[in-house]
Protein backbone atom coordinates (compact mmCIF):
# COMPACT_ATOMS: atom_id res chain seq x y z
CA UNK A 1 0.00 0.00 0.00
CA UNK A 2 1.33 3.62 -0.64
CA UNK A 3 1.95 5.93 1.90
CA UNK A 4 0.18 8.64 -0.72
CA UNK A 5 -2.31 9.20 -2.93
CA UNK A 6 -2.16 11.91 -5.13
CA UNK A 7 -5.99 12.38 -5.80
CA UNK A 8 -6.36 14.53 -9.06
CA UNK A 9 -9.72 15.28 -10.33
CA UNK A 10 -9.97 15.60 -13.67
CA UNK A 11 -11.97 17.83 -16.35
CA UNK A 12 -10.82 18.68 -19.52
CA UNK A 13 -7.92 20.94 -19.83
CA UNK A 14 -5.50 17.96 -20.96
CA UNK A 15 -2.13 20.55 -21.00
CA UNK A 16 -3.17 21.70 -17.36
CA UNK A 17 -2.82 17.85 -16.66
CA UNK A 18 -0.01 17.31 -18.46
CA UNK A 19 1.44 19.66 -16.91
CA UNK A 20 1.07 18.27 -13.39
CA UNK A 21 1.66 14.60 -14.16
CA UNK A 22 5.44 15.95 -15.53
CA UNK A 23 5.50 17.59 -12.27
CA UNK A 24 4.62 14.03 -10.70
CA UNK A 25 7.03 12.73 -12.67
CA UNK A 26 10.27 14.50 -11.25
CA UNK A 27 9.66 13.90 -7.61
CA UNK A 28 12.14 12.07 -5.72
CA UNK A 29 9.79 10.74 -3.24
CA UNK A 30 8.53 7.52 -4.96
CA UNK A 31 5.89 6.22 -2.45
CA UNK A 32 2.92 7.43 -4.13
CA UNK A 33 -0.04 6.04 -6.16
CA UNK A 34 -1.99 8.37 -8.84
CA UNK A 35 -5.51 8.53 -9.05
CA UNK A 36 -7.35 9.86 -11.48
CA UNK A 37 -11.39 10.20 -11.63
CA UNK A 38 -12.50 12.09 -14.91
CA UNK A 39 -15.71 14.20 -14.89
CA UNK A 40 -14.45 14.75 -19.07
CA UNK A 41 -16.98 14.08 -21.51
CA UNK A 42 -14.29 12.17 -23.99
CA UNK A 43 -11.48 9.89 -23.57
CA UNK A 44 -8.30 12.55 -23.85
CA UNK A 45 -7.52 12.17 -20.45
CA UNK A 46 -7.38 8.10 -20.62
CA UNK A 47 -5.29 8.61 -23.47
CA UNK A 48 -2.99 11.08 -22.15
CA UNK A 49 -2.30 8.65 -19.31
CA UNK A 50 -0.84 5.98 -21.52
CA UNK A 51 2.19 8.67 -21.97
CA UNK A 52 2.75 8.05 -17.98
CA UNK A 53 2.18 4.40 -17.20
CA UNK A 54 5.60 3.50 -16.78
CA UNK A 55 6.85 6.81 -14.77
CA UNK A 56 4.67 5.66 -11.74
CA UNK A 57 1.49 3.61 -10.67
CA UNK A 58 -1.75 5.11 -12.07
CA UNK A 59 -5.17 4.29 -10.75
CA UNK A 60 -8.03 5.63 -13.53
CA UNK A 61 -11.49 5.95 -13.36
CA UNK A 62 -13.71 7.13 -15.49
CA UNK A 63 -17.40 8.66 -14.21
CA UNK A 64 -20.33 6.95 -15.17
CA UNK A 65 -22.15 10.49 -15.48
CA UNK A 66 -20.25 13.92 -14.15
CA UNK A 67 -19.78 14.54 -10.81
CA UNK A 68 -19.28 17.82 -10.45
CA UNK A 69 -16.95 19.82 -7.69
CA UNK A 70 -16.39 18.78 -5.28
CA UNK A 71 -18.30 15.33 -5.79
CA UNK A 72 -15.33 14.29 -8.08
CA UNK A 73 -12.88 15.55 -5.19
CA UNK A 74 -14.41 13.23 -2.97
CA UNK A 75 -14.49 10.62 -5.39
CA UNK A 76 -10.77 10.06 -5.66
CA UNK A 77 -10.18 10.35 -2.39
CA UNK A 78 -12.64 7.22 -1.94
CA UNK A 79 -10.82 5.63 -4.62
CA UNK A 80 -7.44 6.30 -2.81
CA UNK A 81 -5.40 3.51 -1.53
CA UNK A 82 -2.72 5.67 0.70
CA UNK A 83 -2.35 6.78 4.27
CA UNK A 84 -2.51 10.12 3.05
CA UNK A 85 -4.65 12.48 0.76
CA UNK A 86 -2.50 14.59 -1.81
CA UNK A 87 -5.61 16.17 -3.38
CA UNK A 88 -4.31 18.42 -6.12
CA UNK A 89 -6.51 20.17 -8.62
CA UNK A 90 -4.85 19.45 -12.79
CA UNK A 91 -4.88 23.16 -13.41
CA UNK A 92 -2.26 23.28 -10.38
CA UNK A 93 1.28 21.21 -10.17
CA UNK A 94 4.40 20.68 -7.92
CA UNK A 95 6.60 23.54 -7.50
CA UNK A 96 9.94 21.18 -6.57
CA UNK A 97 10.87 17.77 -7.57
CA UNK A 98 11.29 17.81 -3.46
CA UNK A 99 8.07 18.61 -2.81
CA UNK A 100 6.32 14.92 -1.81
CA UNK A 101 9.23 14.78 0.09
CA UNK A 102 9.14 17.66 2.15
CA UNK A 103 5.34 16.89 2.68
CA UNK A 104 6.74 13.15 3.76
CA UNK A 105 9.68 14.80 6.28
CA UNK A 106 6.61 17.52 7.94
CA UNK A 107 4.50 14.02 8.95
CA UNK A 108 7.67 12.34 10.16
CA UNK A 109 8.00 15.18 12.19
CA UNK A 110 4.76 15.69 13.80
CA UNK A 111 3.59 12.01 13.93
CA UNK A 112 -0.39 12.52 15.56
CA UNK A 113 -0.58 15.86 13.24
CA UNK A 114 -3.73 15.21 10.48
CA UNK A 115 -3.35 17.96 8.34
CA UNK A 116 -0.60 19.69 6.70
CA UNK A 117 -0.66 22.62 4.09
CA UNK A 118 2.46 24.90 2.70
CA UNK A 119 3.01 28.26 1.00
CA UNK A 120 2.20 28.19 -2.38
CA UNK A 121 2.87 30.41 -5.20
CA UNK A 122 -0.15 31.86 -7.46
CA UNK A 123 0.64 32.06 -11.37
CA UNK A 124 -1.87 33.72 -13.66
CA UNK A 125 -2.40 31.42 -16.93
CA UNK A 126 -2.73 34.58 -19.09
CA UNK A 127 -0.32 36.91 -18.13
CA UNK A 128 2.43 34.48 -16.51
CA UNK A 129 2.16 37.04 -13.37
CA UNK A 130 3.03 35.27 -10.10
CA UNK A 131 2.54 35.87 -6.16
CA UNK A 132 4.07 34.19 -3.12
CA UNK A 133 1.47 33.44 -0.62
CA UNK A 134 3.31 32.50 2.79
CA UNK A 135 1.77 32.91 6.55
CA UNK A 136 3.58 35.31 8.53
CA UNK A 137 4.39 34.80 12.18
CA UNK A 138 1.06 36.92 13.06
CA UNK A 139 -1.17 34.90 10.74
CA UNK A 140 -0.16 31.42 12.20
CA UNK A 141 -1.28 33.16 15.97
CA UNK A 142 -4.39 34.36 14.30
CA UNK A 143 -5.33 30.76 12.75
CA UNK A 144 -4.42 28.82 15.98
CA UNK A 145 -6.33 31.60 17.76
CA UNK A 146 -9.76 30.86 15.95
CA UNK A 147 -9.98 28.82 12.65
CA UNK A 148 -12.57 31.54 11.30
CA UNK A 149 -9.60 33.60 10.68
CA UNK A 150 -10.06 31.64 7.27
CA UNK A 151 -12.91 33.59 6.43
CA UNK A 152 -10.86 37.10 6.73
CA UNK A 153 -7.96 35.43 4.91
CA UNK A 154 -6.56 32.83 2.48
CA UNK A 155 -4.52 31.42 4.54
CA UNK A 156 -4.50 27.91 3.64
CA UNK A 157 -4.77 27.81 -0.05
CA UNK A 158 -6.60 25.58 -2.19
CA UNK A 159 -6.97 21.51 -1.30
CA UNK A 160 -3.89 21.57 -3.58
CA UNK A 161 -1.77 23.22 -0.96
CA UNK A 162 -2.47 20.18 1.67
CA UNK A 163 -1.95 16.84 2.51
CA UNK A 164 -4.15 14.89 5.25
CA UNK A 165 -4.34 11.66 6.91
CA UNK A 166 -7.00 9.61 4.85
CA UNK A 167 -8.93 8.01 7.75
CA UNK A 168 -10.11 11.32 8.89
CA UNK A 169 -13.14 10.51 7.02
CA UNK A 170 -14.23 14.18 6.83
CA UNK A 171 -15.08 15.51 3.15
CA UNK A 172 -15.93 18.27 0.83
CA UNK A 173 -19.42 19.23 1.10
CA UNK A 174 -21.62 18.80 -2.32
CA UNK A 175 -23.65 21.91 -1.78
CA UNK A 176 -20.93 24.40 -2.53
CA UNK A 177 -19.04 25.64 -4.92
CA UNK A 178 -17.19 28.89 -3.74
CA UNK A 179 -16.69 28.54 -0.08
CA UNK A 180 -16.09 24.73 -0.06
CA UNK A 181 -12.23 24.93 1.31
CA UNK A 182 -12.67 27.05 3.85
CA UNK A 183 -15.79 25.04 5.34
CA UNK A 184 -13.57 21.48 4.94
CA UNK A 185 -10.54 23.47 6.43
CA UNK A 186 -12.66 24.68 9.62
CA UNK A 187 -14.28 21.42 10.14
CA UNK A 188 -11.14 19.52 9.81
CA UNK A 189 -9.52 22.06 12.26
CA UNK A 190 -12.80 21.95 14.92
CA UNK A 191 -12.75 18.31 14.75
CA UNK A 192 -8.55 17.84 15.14
CA UNK A 193 -6.10 19.58 16.33
CA UNK A 194 -4.23 22.50 14.59
CA UNK A 195 -2.52 21.93 10.78
CA UNK A 196 0.80 22.34 10.57
CA UNK A 197 2.04 24.70 8.14
CA UNK A 198 5.48 24.02 6.35
CA UNK A 199 6.90 26.99 5.17
CA UNK A 200 8.35 25.68 1.68
CA UNK A 201 6.22 27.07 -2.15
CA UNK A 202 5.47 23.44 -2.98
CA UNK A 203 2.54 24.34 -5.21
CA UNK A 204 2.21 26.41 -8.02
CA UNK A 205 -1.12 27.04 -8.50
CA UNK A 206 -2.80 27.74 -12.03
CA UNK A 207 -5.58 30.62 -12.32
CA UNK A 208 -7.79 31.16 -15.21
CA UNK A 209 -10.93 32.25 -15.91
CA UNK A 210 -12.99 28.93 -16.70
CA UNK A 211 -12.20 27.92 -12.43
CA UNK A 212 -15.44 27.81 -10.36
CA UNK A 213 -14.16 29.91 -8.04
CA UNK A 214 -13.40 32.96 -11.06
CA UNK A 215 -17.15 32.61 -12.10
CA UNK A 216 -19.29 32.11 -9.17
CA UNK A 217 -16.93 34.71 -6.65
CA UNK A 218 -19.13 37.67 -7.68
CA UNK A 219 -22.39 35.64 -8.20
CA UNK A 220 -25.34 36.17 -5.64
CA UNK A 221 -27.20 33.01 -6.73
CA UNK A 222 -23.74 30.84 -5.64
CA UNK A 223 -22.79 32.99 -2.51
CA UNK A 224 -25.68 33.91 -0.74
CA UNK A 225 -27.48 30.33 -0.43
CA UNK A 226 -23.98 29.17 0.31
CA UNK A 227 -22.74 31.67 2.85
CA UNK A 228 -26.67 31.39 4.76
CA UNK A 229 -26.36 27.83 4.53
CA UNK A 230 -22.88 27.81 6.35
CA UNK A 231 -24.15 30.51 8.75
CA UNK A 232 -27.10 28.04 9.76
CA UNK A 233 -25.05 25.59 10.71
CA UNK A 234 -22.49 27.14 12.62
CA UNK A 235 -23.06 27.71 16.48
CA UNK A 236 -25.84 29.88 17.36
CA UNK A 237 -24.06 32.84 18.71
CA UNK A 238 -21.43 32.40 15.88
CA UNK A 239 -21.98 36.18 14.42
CA UNK A 240 -21.29 37.55 17.96
CA UNK A 241 -17.43 36.64 16.61
CA UNK A 242 -16.01 39.61 14.73
CA UNK A 243 -14.75 38.12 12.44
CA UNK A 244 -17.31 36.25 10.93
CA UNK A 245 -19.98 39.78 11.48
CA UNK A 246 -17.31 41.18 9.15
CA UNK A 247 -17.54 38.63 6.64
CA UNK A 248 -20.99 38.84 6.35
CA UNK A 249 -20.88 42.68 7.02
CA UNK A 250 -18.55 42.82 3.15
CA UNK A 251 -20.59 39.78 1.66
CA UNK A 252 -23.92 41.55 1.84
CA UNK A 253 -21.96 45.36 1.02
CA UNK A 254 -20.29 43.93 -1.99
CA UNK A 255 -23.13 41.60 -3.10
CA UNK A 256 -25.18 44.57 -2.66
CA UNK A 257 -27.85 43.12 -1.30
CA UNK A 258 -29.97 45.70 0.26
CA UNK A 259 -33.10 44.62 1.18
CA UNK A 260 -34.91 41.09 2.94
CA UNK A 261 -36.65 40.54 -0.58
CA UNK A 262 -33.41 40.82 -2.28
CA UNK A 263 -32.05 37.90 0.17
CA UNK A 264 -35.06 35.80 0.16
CA UNK A 265 -35.18 35.79 -4.19
CA UNK A 266 -31.53 34.17 -3.79
CA UNK A 267 -32.76 31.44 -1.22
CA UNK A 268 -35.45 28.53 -1.40
CA UNK A 269 -35.35 25.88 1.38
CA UNK A 270 -32.61 27.90 3.21
CA UNK A 271 -34.05 30.79 5.84
CA UNK A 272 -31.82 33.32 7.12
CA UNK A 273 -31.44 33.94 10.81
CA UNK A 274 -32.81 37.42 12.30
CA UNK A 275 -29.18 38.74 12.18
CA UNK A 276 -28.60 38.83 8.88
CA UNK A 277 -31.64 40.83 8.41
CA UNK A 278 -30.40 43.16 11.14
CA UNK A 279 -27.45 43.41 9.04
CA UNK A 280 -29.19 44.17 5.74
CA UNK A 281 -31.17 47.23 7.45
CA UNK A 282 -28.61 48.70 9.18
CA UNK A 283 -26.32 49.18 5.93
CA UNK A 284 -29.62 50.41 4.15
CA UNK A 285 -29.16 53.45 6.66
CA UNK A 286 -25.28 54.36 4.73
CA UNK A 287 -25.14 56.31 1.86
CA UNK A 288 -24.00 53.85 -1.25
CA UNK A 289 -21.00 55.79 -1.51
CA UNK A 290 -20.13 55.69 2.26
CA UNK A 291 -20.43 51.64 2.32
CA UNK A 292 -18.38 51.64 -0.31
CA UNK A 293 -15.57 53.32 1.21
CA UNK A 294 -12.92 51.17 3.02
CA UNK A 295 -11.94 52.60 5.99
CA UNK A 296 -15.39 54.43 6.51
CA UNK A 297 -16.90 50.74 5.84
CA UNK A 298 -15.13 49.27 8.40
CA UNK A 299 -15.84 52.12 10.95
CA UNK A 300 -20.09 51.81 10.13
CA UNK A 301 -19.15 48.18 10.73
CA UNK A 302 -17.45 48.29 14.51
CA UNK A 303 -20.96 50.57 14.72
CA UNK A 304 -23.66 47.88 13.61
CA UNK A 305 -21.28 45.25 15.67
CA UNK A 306 -21.52 47.04 18.99
CA UNK A 307 -25.51 47.73 18.26
CA UNK A 308 -25.94 43.92 17.01
CA UNK A 309 -24.24 43.08 20.42
CA UNK A 310 -26.83 45.07 22.17
CA UNK A 311 -29.81 43.21 20.30
CA UNK A 312 -28.79 39.63 20.54
CA UNK A 313 -27.84 39.04 23.97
Amino acid sequence: MPLISICIPAYKHLDYLERLLNSISTQTFKDFEVVITDDSPDDRVEILLKKFSSAFKIFYYKNKISLGTPENWNEAIRKANGDWIKLIHNDDWFATEDALQTFYQAIQQNPSTDFFFSAFQNVEVDSGNKQIVRMSFADKILLKTNPYHLLKKVYIGNPSCTIVRKDLNIWYDKRYKFIVDFDYYIRVIQQTKMPVYIDKILLNIGFHSEQVTTYTKYNPAVQIPENITFLNEQKKDILKNIIVFDYYWRLIRNLKIDSEEKLLSYLRNVKPKPQIIFIINFQKRIPNQLLKTGLLSKFFMLVAYCFFQSTFK
